[in-house]
């Protein structure tokens, strides 16, 4: 069918493909159209099946070549990329459909020549990733670490009983309240009221943030107050303005922590005896957090590094994919759809074309970075077996208290083994790569400042 083809690079990844088809498979294709319609099309004045083909062509001429011309390109399109000698890497990404360049006239009499654009898998040279030097902050588990982490343990452990009635609005309480915004005229602001809820104080997990107004209140004690908000306050409709609000306060409970002692330890795990087995077990996990963390920067480092010298041209249609999908995430994460979604970037001075501005530095330089991981894999030949996979489940479960086969279900759902097996392939490969790079220490850095870093 296709008696020629030539491919041009374009910009982008993307690629110019030409084809040319004999007009013997024009006319053929045309031919067998017709005579498709001709056997199911009725026309007044002619049975079913018995229609002229000259009137078929009078009648729906431009429409049968415009729909025969479709079925050529795409025929011939089928063709090409499932020929076993068209390369690999002249073939179209999946989410790139070709897009018909100049849109051709199907004439019976002669070959058919039309273009199509798409875009193809990115080719990727890596520069260099031997003998690189990067740095790495300075951080080690305090005391004072394991002490806030210990007083957690307690917080999560603590009970809560009712305040007697003298007892008085304390930070960390845990408060019900009956709130509302007035009006000028003392009136309530529809959609502005709320009965019965229930917040810890200092947690700032109310709507008007109105934690510091209530210190000192008692059970049912009502107060009417002003609070005004900076202008920089993270709500748009809060910021730089000052609202009449209205408290009542229906119940007030206290926060009784636990003794940090062997009691405690006991309480939280059968597997600790004492206080100090509960102490070394949360040290052991800030270190490995910490180890964990400091790996994670050492890598993004070292792939600043690399991406400096290594040659790749992004497809547009992939940076794309990857926008589309990071939007999906936030609307998933407000539980909107995306005309509501709209509506929250509206609020917040941004608009759709904004935001996909704002992230793409970000999504093509993820891109890069996982295409130089992908095709180091290969350079490398890392690769997992079943019995690598066995050794993760084996550690996995150790380190849960809980049975190999219980991880090994968990794992068997919707293909999350294929997950963690491009997760090992991913740590081996970077500690092959981290072998060869030299480590430089940063300035000291606490290690709750460390921990919270996004990079």
């Amino acid at each position: 069918m296709v008696v020629s083809k030539e491919i041009s690079r374009l910009e982008r990844s993307a690629v110019k493909l030409t084809v040319t088809v004999g007009k013997t498979d024009v006319k053929a294709q045309y031919d067998e159209l017709l005579n498709s319609y001709g056997k199911s099309i009725q026309i007044k004045g002619f049975r079913k099946g018995k229609v002229p083909r000259d009137v078929l062509e009078r009648k729906f001429g431009d429409a049968l070549k415009g729909e025969a011309l479709g079925r050529i390109m795409e025929k011939s399109l089928e063709e090409l990329f499932q020929a076993e000698d068209f390369a690999a890497a002249d073939r179209p990404l999946p989410y790139s459909t070709p897009s018909v360049k100049d849109e051709p006239k199907l004439d019976l009499a002669s070959d058919l020549t039309f273009t199509v654009e798409y875009d193809v898998f990115p080719a990727v040279k890596v520069g260099t990733w031997k003998g690189l030097e990067v740095e790495a902050p300075a951080a080690a588990v305090a005391a004072e670490d394991i002490d806030r982490e210990l007083e957690q343990l307690r917080e999560r452990n603590a009970v809560v009983i009712d305040k007697d009635d003298a007892g008085k609005v304390a930070k960390t309480d845990v408060v019900t309240v009956s709130y509302a915004e007035l009006a000028e005229d003392g009136s309530v602001v529809p959609g502005g009221e709320r009965q019965d809820y229930v917040f810890t104080v200092g947690s700032g997990q109310n709507v008007f943030k109105f934690d510091d107004e209530i210190v000192g209140m008692k059970k049912d004690e009502t107060k009417t107050f002003d609070k005004t908000y900076g202008a920089d306050f993270p709500d748009p409709e809060f910021a730089g303005k000052t609202k009449k609000l209205r408290v009542t306060v229906t119940a007030l409970k206290e926060k009784k922590l636990p003794a940090l002692d062997d009691d405690l330890a006991q309480d939280i795990s059968e597997k600790y005896k004492t206080l100090e087995d509960l102490k070394a077990d949360v040290k052991s996990n800030l270190e490995k957090t910490l180890e964990n963390k400091l790996r994670e920067l050492k890598v993004n480092a070292l792939l600043e590094k690399i991406l400096e010298t290594t040659t790749i041209d992004v497809p547009e249609s992939m940076v794309r994919i990857e926008l589309d999908s990071r939007w999906r995430q936030l609307a998933r994460r407000f539980n909107a759809n995306a005309d509501q979604l709209m509506g929250i970037l509206a609020a917040s001075g941004k608009d759709y074309e904004g935001l996909m501005a704002e992230w793409r530095p970000d999504v093509e330089k993820a891109l890069k970075s996982r295409l130089v991981v992908e095709n180091l894999m290969k350079e490398l030949d890392v690769k997992v077996e079943d019995a690598d996979l066995e050794k993760e489940f084996e550690t996995m479960a150790a380190s849960m208290s809980v049975g190999v086969d219980e991880i090994k279900k968990h794992y068997e759902r919707d293909d999350m083994k294929d997950y963690l097996r491009e997760d090992i392939k991913e740590r081996r490969l970077f500690d092959l790569v981290l072998a060869e790079t030299k480590v430089k220490k940063g300035k000291k850095v606490k290690y709750l400042d460390l921990v919270a870093q996004n990079g």
